[in-house]
């Protein structure tokens, strides 16, 4: 038991910043051997034409903001084309669409998911590189030239921007969320610097448009595919912090709880799917970030963190000369759970205390992979995107 519990933790550990701490010692080493990676500098000739893809479904509260947003985006000069599609929408999204005469608009009066809707105006698509953005999320000026300037390296296949969430002073853990984005983009920075990101979020990536690849229509997390197929090609995905994708928070903690859900199931899904990166046999590297970032967590380790948790109780209960190494460790783990438990009870009854947000915030997280598992083995997740709502 002993055995099995310091395996449980130092997965668990691993995970979450063990990895992080592994990979900011090799990029240590990596750069003191080679130096810091050069970003290429093309000139306005030398970018590549790009095609920018919105799919908005019944966002009139948001599409206007939007369109202005994009076409405000600097690029160079003829080698931008702007693409809304508003299949399905019934609200006066199509309309506010149709207004703007410098924009493609794609419409159908059927709903046929999003990933439909965008291999649709893929199919219709002849510049260089695609970019994707939610239709809610709002991009910073420079955001495409600091995309497409990568494609200068003939082995980038895509590119990921960065994930920003704006948090208001609020009383809940969706305060835990932007903490969370800003953990994430510095593994993900590393994870460049290293190989390849492990997977784009679909608030902002781009791909070469000849390496797309159509995903199933029972895609849960789609983004997430289309990046990682281009990745199994052997081409590196990077990651572009100066490029990115702003929105609001979730409205509230069951709002965040359900996309976590659908992430997770769509997560176990991927690793179904990807099941040939599991094995370092092509592509070493990758497998190793793959595994590390993202297998683990959406798999085994909130069962290790239950497992833990009882496991120590036990060899405590049983054995109270066990040693003070595991009452401490009992401990911690019961302080921790607590204040995750006493951060639940303050946001119900909307009391400010950031501290909290972390443990609440995390356990959340990975009740949400456990959700999402059981919910996708048992068939109930529908690739159908229910969007959260936003603050």
């Amino acid at each position: 038991m002993k055995i099995l519990l310091w395996l449980s933790l130092f997965i668990v550990f691993y995970a979450f910043f063990g990895y992080g701490i592994l990979l900011f010692l090799i990029i240590k080493i990596k750069r003191a051997l080679k130096g810091k990676p050069v970003i290429p500098a093309p000139t306005p000739e030398e970018f590549p034409t790009c095609t920018i893809i919105i799919a908005a479904y019944n966002e009139e509260d948001f599409i206007a903001e939007k369109i202005e947003n994009t076409l405000n985006l600097a690029y160079p000069e003829g080698k931008l084309e702007i693409v809304f599609i508003t299949d399905g929408s019934s609200d006066n999204t199509p309309a506010i669409v149709g207004s703007y005469p410098q924009i493609k608009h794609m419409h159908s009066p059927l709903r046929q998911g999003k990933m439909a809707a965008v291999h649709r105006a893929v199919e219709e698509v002849k510049s260089d590189v695609i970019v994707f953005t939610d239709a809610n999320t709002f991009l910073n000026k420079d955001a495409l030239i600091n995309i497409c300037r990568h494609y200068a390296d003939p082995q980038v296949g895509a590119v990921a921007g960065e994930k920003r969430v704006n948090v208001e002073e609020t009383s809940d853990a969706t305060a835990g969320e932007g903490f969370y984005w800003k953990y994430e983009s510095k593994l993900k920075t590393w994870d460049s610097e290293l190989y390849s990101v492990v997977g784009a979020a679909g608030e902002l990536f781009s791909v070469r448009t000849a390496l797309y690849e159509h995903v199933p229509p029972t895609a849960i997390i789609d983004d997430f595919m289309i990046s990682m197929l281009i990745a199994k090609k052997g081409y590196r995905i990077i990651y572009e912090p100066e490029a990115y994708a702003a929105e609001n928070s979730s409205a509230n903690v069951k709002e965040e709880l359900k996309r976590k859900i659908r992430i997770a199931a769509g997560g176990l899904q991927s690793i179904i799917w990807l099941g040939d990166l599991l094995l370092p046999i092509k592509l070493p590297v990758l497998s190793f970030q793959y595994v590390s970032h993202r297998v683990l967590r959406w798999t085994i380790v909130p069962f290790l963190m239950i497992l833990a948790l009882v496991l120590n109780i036990v060899i405590v209960g049983n054995d109270p000369q066990a040693g003070i190494i595991y009452q401490l460790l009992l401990l911690a783990q019961v302080a921790f759970y607590l204040s995750a438990l006493l951060g639940w009870l303050l946001e119900t009854r909307k009391m400010k205390v950031k501290l909290l947000f972390i443990p609440y915030y995390f356990c959340m997280m990975n009740y949400a992979v456990i959700r999402g598992e059981f919910r996708y083995l048992a068939g109930n997740q529908s690739a159908v995107w229910e969007k959260a709502k936003r603050k």
